[in-house]
């Protein structure tokens, strides 16, 4: 099987950009992309966009708008879409493009809109993630979706709010050193904690937030990479994972089958194990979310994330650094951008380029991104050399 590397990356401002439209978002993220590279965008045989919602572009095809903007056509682009996990879905498929021999050079984006909308219509536009027929129209959205996940956590293994608050409190600190990042504050567990509640028992400051943003890489195959880049980052391992649409379908609300079957499949490709792993960002939509990823990703036993977080281990000085670029939590969700935002922080933790958020000397990292309520999930394992 062919070699892939990333190679170049780039990465916009997070957050509420009434600045920019979508295609300015991307040509801001991809301009950075093909400078760090350092080749012009013509000697890029292809592209992948990633736009997980029609309704946030105002528009269906937004991946064209994206690829005229930026000049890129005629060569081939298009769309993907796996909900939150949209990034990610692009980034597996640009390396698909060039493992199968499409390619050499392949640009991958991501990007999201969010903020044009008011707020209660972004929570009822995302809630239409879950069951159509079964779930949706009775009312639920995601901070319900992951309030289920929590309480039932809590119930099972005596999680308690605090340990959720210690999530926010981590993945804000980190979000300050991050200059990408919507939040760039600090937050004290009392506040995390006494800050209203959302969807019992999340408050505000265990969810995510709604976003503008893009972020772009660029992939090479192994003899392309070297010509390349000094510094290529390799994709060592994948994994998809799915599970049933409908939560009360599920044989458990404490762990995400899509997770354990992508890790397990990553986990093999990359002929690795979870203590391998050095650094790692995972997908924090909801502080519980963190929590259930440590365990699903055998981080530690089931049962005990919210101990992890307790003892501070997920830190940049900790046994297993997670978010420590401020997850999704501090950093910011758009969609379509979150999964490759993720790939770029492991690609700078590899590099040795994440200034003060640095965890030391790390050679492998893993991303995490989930879709929807954990309807789909992937993981990506990469590699320094």
């Amino acid at each position: 099987m062919k070699k892939v590397a990333i190679v170049g990356i780039g990465h916009g401002k997070f957050g509420v950009r009434s600045d920019a439209s979508l295609r300015e978002l991307v040509f801001e993220a991809v301009k950075a992309c093909v400078d760090d590279a350092g080749i012009p965008l013509k000697e890029v045989d292809s592209m992948v966009t990633g736009v997980a919602c029609d309704e946030f572009s105002f528009g269906i095809q937004p991946s064209a708008q994206v690829h005229d903007y930026i000049g890129f056509h005629p060569k081939p682009n298009y769309r993907v879409e796996a909900a939150c996990a949209t990034g990610s879905a692009a980034l597996r498929t640009g390396w698909m493009n060039i493992v199968s021999g499409l390619a050499d050079v392949v640009l991958v984006v991501g990007v999201e809109k969010m903020t044009e909308v008011p707020t209660s219509v972004a929570t009822e536009i995302m809630g239409r993630a879950g069951d159509a027929t079964w779930e949706y129209p009775f009312g639920t959205t995601f901070p319900g979706y992951y309030a289920m996940i929590a309480n039932a956590h809590m119930a099972e293994y005596g999680t308690t709010e605090e340990q959720l608050a210690m999530v926010a409190v981590k993945n804000h600190y980190y979000g300050s050193l991050n200059p990408y990042a919507q939040m760039q504050k600090e937050i004290t567990l009392e506040r995390a904690i006494t800050s209203f509640t959302v969807a019992y028992p999340l408050k505000l400051y265990d969810c995510s937030l709604i976003t503008d943003g893009a972020a772009a890489l660029l992939l090479a195959s192994e003899e392309r990479a070297r010509a390349i880049s000094k510094k290529p980052v390799w994709i060592a391992g994948l994994g998809c994972g799915t599970d049933s649409m409908r939560l009360g379908d599920r044989k458990s609300l404490t762990s995400l089958q899509a997770t354990r079957e992508a890790a397990k499949a990553a986990y093999k490709m990359a002929g690795v194990g979870p203590s391998d792993i050095q650094v790692a960002t995972v997908h924090d939509c909801f502080t519980i979310a963190e929590i259930v990823a440590y365990e699903d990703l055998g981080f530690c036993e089931k049962g005990e994330g919210g101990r992890l977080i307790e003892a501070k281990e997920t830190y940049a000085e900790g046994r297993i650094p997670v978010n420590v670029d401020g997850g999704l939590k501090s950093k910011g969700h758009p969609l379509g951008a979150t999964g490759v935002s993720m790939a770029i922080e492991i690609t700078k933790q590899l590099r040795g380029e994440a200034g003060p958020r640095q965890v030391k000397n790390p050679e492998i990292g893993l991303t995490h991104n989930v879709g929807g309520s954990g309807q789909v999930s992937f993981i990506h394992i990469f590699r320094r050399q």
